[in-house]
């Protein structure tokens, strides 16, 4: 190729990339600096960088001095969320996350909820006001053949069936802009959704315990920001 030709193909080749993109950042690190607890979660980074989320149910504090409860008062207390959430907030990004979900098990990734669970962290949860109805919440399911597979943006759209493979390791791919939410799983797509107009543009990134028996596995999680105006 000559030289001069050079110049004028590196302009198209610039001019035809339509997105402004930072490097990679890296989530999970032994402290998790980046991250804020809430509720009564815990989690941990194994040697092998590994995100570990689980709860310990306070048995004792469920009944107290009573010796039954009621169905709807076990009801409210298994249902009581823990989240993590990314002290960062975000506008538009791309997200790779890694998990490993129990069969059956359910999970979820809150993005853009800027009010960070605080509606899912109280007994009894307000399944009004939870991350998926304030932001958005990508599902994760244990079990194929759910109503909402992994990679449903709940409450909006379920996901196509099948690319999750139940009890193994399997990836999110989530790219987020202020006019679009798209999801890949295991690199297939699964869900667009346009998103809701009323709801924020931004926000953090959240890592779902959904109830007192939840044990959840992470990954890779690494996000990067970019600049569509750009």
């Amino acid at each position: 190729m000559r030289t001069q030709y050079l110049p004028a193909l590196l302009l198209c080749l610039i001019s035809a990339w339509p997105l402004a993109a930072a490097d990679w950042t890296e989530l999970i690190t032994p402290k998790l600096e980046a991250w804020q607890q809430l509720g009564d979660g815990i989690w941990r980074v194994t040697e092998e960088g590994v995100l570990v989320g689980y709860r310990k149910p306070a048995i004792d504090a469920l009944f107290g001095s009573a010796e039954t409860i009621t169905k709807k008062q076990f009801e409210d207390w298994l249902g009581v969320q823990s989240w993590l959430y990314t002290n960062k907030e975000y506008g538009e990004f791309d997200l790779h996350i890694e998990y490993w979900v129990r069969v059956p098990g359910n999970s979820g990734i809150s993005i853009r909820d800027q009010t960070r669970a605080k509606f899912a962290l109280t007994q009894p949860a307000d399944y009004e006001k939870t991350p998926a109805h304030n932001g958005y919440e990508v599902q994760i399911t244990g079990s194929s053949g759910s109503r909402t597979p992994s990679g449903s943006l709940y409450t909006f759209v379920a996901a196509k069936d099948g690319p999750q493979k139940d009890g193994e390791w399997n990836s999110f791919d989530i790219e987020s802009r202020n006019d679009s939410i798209k999801i890949h799983v295991n690199g297939e797509a699964v869900a667009e959704h346009p998103g809701d107009p009323n709801r924020p543009k931004t926000g953090p990134v959240g890592l779902q315990l959904h109830d007192q028996f939840n044990f959840i596995m992470f990954r890779n999680i690494r996000i990067r920001e970019v600049d569509s105006s750009r």
